[in-house]
């Protein structure tokens, strides 16, 4: 228990100095505006890829709603925070997205878990996805297919970070408990899983509503940051880019997943130069990343500071 204590206090630590690192940065002027928006579109990816690895990586189940559950955060923050201006309503527009996110990520996952896997599985949440996105582009409370503008701005950085902090630490104590092992065991074997008296259902729908209910956060925040949201922002493109992120990190890997987000961010940002050839230097990185790499940049493993603690106890006996 004293140990488990001495970890938490040391990534407690980290974590603060992280952000006291970036805003000293940002203070001195060696993060201007535009590397501040690259870093807010990290956090955000972050969110989303660690979410929906925890469905494909860690549960076995292929999604590509992801999407879906992410348009539905953003609009639940634009509308109402258009009516409560202010951190409560923000909060509040958080809180009410993840719950409907969970809710139809519950009717969703009920409806197909017990039928479906594989490819198929994935098709089923992709049309899920379109369902969603085009339900909204026909209600009026969301402007229909012109989006919505000038939401308040009640994101920044701080929030951002903030949020990454605590989704992080939630999916892998989750990941790390009892009930991340059983998950894991249907990932495994589902047969011998259910052999062994787990639920199988129950944890893959269990995976596939934390990892909505985490989209929807992600969309949120990045309805609060850009201030400007449409239909279109949330098509079958957005979750095959978040999908990329986990993938090139490492299916079954949350540190895997937190690597690549950064390094697609600061590779798209950089490219932003080159014009139109930015899809197409991007996409011939990460051809040759795959092909020399296939596991992902990580593979399955992960950082963990009781691993290097132990590694140096080993180096001085």
């Amino acid at each position: 228990m004293k140990k488990n204590w001495k970890y938490s206090l040391c990534w407690l630590v980290l974590l603060i100095a992280g952000f006291y690192l970036i805003n000293t940065l940002i203070m001195f002027g060696v993060i201007d505006d535009f590397i501040e928006n690259m870093l807010v579109t990290i956090g955000i990816n972050i969110i989303l890829a660690t979410g929906l690895n925890l469905i494909i990586g860690f549960s076995g189940q292929f999604s590509l709603g992801h999407a879906g559950f992410m348009a539905i955060g953003a609009y639940t923050t634009a509308v109402i925070t258009q009516h409560i201006t202010s951190e409560l309503g923000f909060i509040l527009s958080v809180l009410v997205g993840m719950v409907l996110a969970s809710v139809i990520a519950a009717v969703i996952g009920t409806a197909t878990f017990t039928r479906l896997k594989g490819d198929y599985l994935a098709i089923a949440t992709l049309g899920a996805a379109e369902i969603i996105r085009n339900v909204i582009n026909n209600l009026k409370i969301t402007g229909g297919s012109a989006g919505m503008f000038n939401i308040p701005q009640l994101c920044s950085w701080p929030t951002v970070y903030l949020l990454v902090c605590l989704t992080t630490i939630v999916l892998t104590n989750f990941i790390r408990s009892l009930d991340g092992r059983a998950i894991k065991a249907v990932r495994e074997d589902e047969l011998a899983a259910e052999a062994m008296g787990i639920n199988t259902t129950k944890w893959k729908l269990a995976a596939f509503v934390i990892g909505g209910a985490t989209a929807a956060i992600a969309g949120s925040l990045s309805a609060s940051y850009v201030q400007t949201i449409s239909p279109s922002n949330f098509g079958i493109m957005e979750s095959i880019s978040i999908l990329v992120i986990v993938v090139l990190g490492g299916v079954g890997s949350m540190t895997g997943t937190i690597l690549a987000a950064i390094v697609l961010g600061v590779l798209d940002t950089i490219l932003q130069n080159f014009g139109a050839l930015r899809m197409v230097i991007y996409a011939i990185v990460l051809i040759v990343m795959m092909i020399f790499k296939p596991s992902g940049l990580l593979g399955n493993w992960e950082f963990s500071l009781k691993n290097i603690g132990h590694f140096g106890r080993q180096e001085r006996g």
